[in-house]
């Protein structure tokens, strides 16, 4: 047995569609001062008026994409570490930054595993942001801080420039197209334009001109939009796209600060005007199905290009546990070098 042992670690969802979870854990992912980055006693106040409202329709949300057998994006998760485990000689464990299976479940299992002496955290987001990598690290060094586990934590880096990650994007998106389709939208999860201000380590760079993401930086190390920008002209090529055919966008907007622009909702609008009448859409900041792709994208998105003039909307499935995707988690797993 290896001394590497494998942490998979994405967002999280509820433990079921009942408000009182629901809002339990919206409770724990907007209180988080990486989400939402205010001082505490403001963060308390703006996230109980959320909670007083929140839950009940975010439950309902949940409702209409909820599986027999869970959460899609936990039950999907579950079986990307079963077929990992089949073809690794190394323990595979899941985790979630929010809700269960938690980081600190997670970790405690490997580090009772006998023999494992380091752990390859590998959180599932090909992009940097704070409110995702940066937390879940937070965490990770947290537990292992205060359990004392003697255990390396040897971290993946955002993948969104690795060519195999993107040639599985684009063997995932590929079929869709030679369907027949008027327009590729690539919508992301978008941020607060303050995190992009905030993790630029120039203090000048991001959002400063317009074309900020195509001028050589090093923000671009941790800048989100520059490395969405990245994957969206990178599988562009891929599949052999004309700059009129594609674009990009950012959705799940929350509260009313201003979000990182142009809009998935706006530019919904936009194409339908424009005479798109069968429409694609692939969400690359997501490897695994969730409520913002199947429910934000192709329940309400799609209706939403429907009732503006739009025929069809086709949500692009994420690579979820598709085998070329497995092959790569693999090949990550295996040939990942080890800490000093």
């Amino acid at each position: 047995m290896s001394e590497r042992g494998i942490l998979l670690v994405n967002l999280g969802s509820p433990k079921s569609t009942q408000v009182s979870d629901v809002r339990r854990y919206l409770n724990q992912f907007l209180m988080d001062p990486y989400v939402i980055d205010i001082p505490w006693p403001l963060r308390r106040l703006l996230v109980g008026l959320i909670l007083l409202t929140r839950p009940k329709a975010s439950a309902h949300a949940y409702a209409s994409i909820w599986w027999e057998d869970g959460s899609p994006l936990v039950v999907i998760s579950r079986r990307v570490q079963q077929a990992l485990q089949a073809r690794l000689d190394m323990p595979v464990e899941l985790a979630m930054r929010y809700g269960e299976p938690s980081i600190e479940q997670g970790l405690l299992k490997l580090a009772a595993t006998p023999g494992v002496k380091e752990v390859l955290f590998m959180p599932q987001y090909p992009q940097f942001a704070d409110s995702t990598i940066t937390t879940s690290i937070v965490e990770a060094k947290r537990v292992i801080a205060a359990h004392g586990l003697q255990i390396k934590l040897n971290v993946l880096p955002p993948f969104y420039d690795r060519p195999e990650y993107l040639d599985a994007l684009a063997q995932r998106t590929q079929p869709h197209l030679q369907q027949g389709f008027d327009f590729l939208l690539l919508s992301y999860h978008g941020l607060p334009e303050r995190h992009l201000r905030k993790a630029d380590p120039t203090g000048s760079h991001c959002l400063a001109t317009p074309d900020c993401c195509s001028r050589p930086s090093p923000a671009h190390a941790s800048c989100y939009r520059a490395q969405c920008t990245s994957v969206s002209r990178a599988l562009a090529e891929r599949l052999g796209l004309r700059d009129d055919q594609w674009s990009q966008s950012f959705q799940s907007r929350l509260g009313r600060d201003k979000w990182i622009e142009p809009y998935t909702e706006a530019r919904i609008d936009e194409l339908a005007a424009q005479g798109v009448k069968r429409l694609l859409v692939a969400c690359p900041a997501f490897v695994t199905d969730c409520i913002e792709t199947l429910e934000e994208i192709g329940d309400r998105a799609r209706e939403q290009f429907i009732a503006a003039g739009g025929e069809e909307l086709v949500l692009v499935p994420c690579l979820n546990d598709d085998a070329q995707w497995l092959d790569v988690l693999q090949g990550w797993s295996e040939h990942t070098p080890a800490m000093a």
